[in-house]
């Protein structure tokens, strides 16, 4: 009796999703993309009908994507932000972050980036734990946000270690609550919202904050444990969307809480034999979901892919069956 009780318990507190293999993301189409010389595609957005992108080695520029021949065009739009605010993060991290600026030549390390329904855009700065906003009319500026922001972050266990730190942020469509993601060692979620010209947590910052490890889908081979990850998010429909690189999955979440309702992967496509990169973790680092279906970029690094392709790619997704609200 016992044994059967502890059973139901197992069944129970395990969500649906986890209980059999998530269902499957289907490529409709995939683009190279050009003119982006530094490559390290880190962030999508559909802002109006411009599909733009962020690249995580220059500090100053965003890009248009224009579907041209089966390829992307990437069209420069030049922007020119301010000094970032006095960073919170530790001593340690941000002398970590200053020499590795050194070594690439740009200071801000923009790993994502969202928009709201008036058209302004926002980057979120991972070397500064800061987001910049590029509005419709009028000079970029950085976010006034709350000074216990990354304190709160760090008590709950992230943003500990250089290179895991602020990894996605998406903003509801009134530009009213922004989510941030800290990316591993602990991953987490945070959510701030506006009040007049300055952006407060209504309750704490933190809403969700998860250890652990596991080790990536079972066609690459390998059962070495890594570090649980998010790599960027979207917002979609009262919906709060992760990108989950090392589990080749979108997972959509409560924008309340963080938690998980429903997960879907793309590890069947993105690990077919022409597209794999050789490494043991995920290369997705930039999502957009709408009703369609999905978006996502990928940052290689400069690295060639069996087929020999070493330009970023943006795949495109078709909706789930039943839509991303499907249960």
């Amino acid at each position: 009796m016992r044994g059967a009780l502890i059973l139901l318990a197992l069944l129970f507190s395990t969500p649906l999703w986890a209980a059999a293999d998530a269902e499957q993301l289907r490529l409709a189409s995939e683009y190279p993309v050009d003119g982006m010389p530094h490559g390290n595609l880190s962030g999508l957005a559909r802002c109006g009908g411009d599909l733009l992108a962020v690249s995580d080695r220059v500090d100053n520029q965003l890009y248009r994507l224009k579907p041209i021949g089966g390829v992307l065009q990437a069209e420069a739009e030049v922007f020119h932000a301010p000094p970032p605010p006095p960073s919170s993060l530790p001593w340690g991290v941000r002398a970590r972050s200053w020499v590795i600026s050194m070594l690439r030549g740009n200071e801000l390390d923009f790993e994502s980036i969202s928009c709201d329904a008036a058209g302004n855009r926002y980057l979120v700065s991972e070397a500064n734990a800061a987001v910049l906003q590029l509005p419709v009319a009028g000079d970029p500026n950085w976010l006034l946000l709350p000074d216990n922001l990354i304190r709160q972050a760090r008590a709950s266990g992230m943003l500990l270690h250089f290179n895991a730190l602020l990894e996605g942020v998406a903003v509801d469509p009134k530009g009213e609550r922004l989510w941030l993601a800290a990316e591993r060692e602990r991953r987490g979620l945070m959510v701030v919202h506006k009040q007049q010209a300055t952006w407060r947590c209504t309750g704490g910052c933190v809403i969700f904050s998860e250890a652990g490890t596991e080790p990536p889908p079972a066609p690459i081979g390998s059962e070495q444990q890594m570090p649980r990850d998010f790599s960027d998010l979207a917002f979609f429909e009262e919906k709060l969307f992760t990108l989950e690189r090392l589990a080749h999955q979108i997972c959509r979440r409560k924008p309340s809480s963080g938690e998980v309702e429903r997960c879907w992967s793309f590890a069947e496509e993105a690990l077919a034999d022409t597209r794999r990169y050789g490494v043991p973790f995920g290369v997705a680092e930039a999502l957009w979901v709408d009703a369609e279906g999905a978006w996502v970029g990928l940052d290689n690094g400069g690295k060639a892919r069996a087929d020999g392709e070493r330009r970023p790619i943006v795949w495109r997704f078709t909706a789930p069956k039943g839509g991303w609200s499907a249960k």
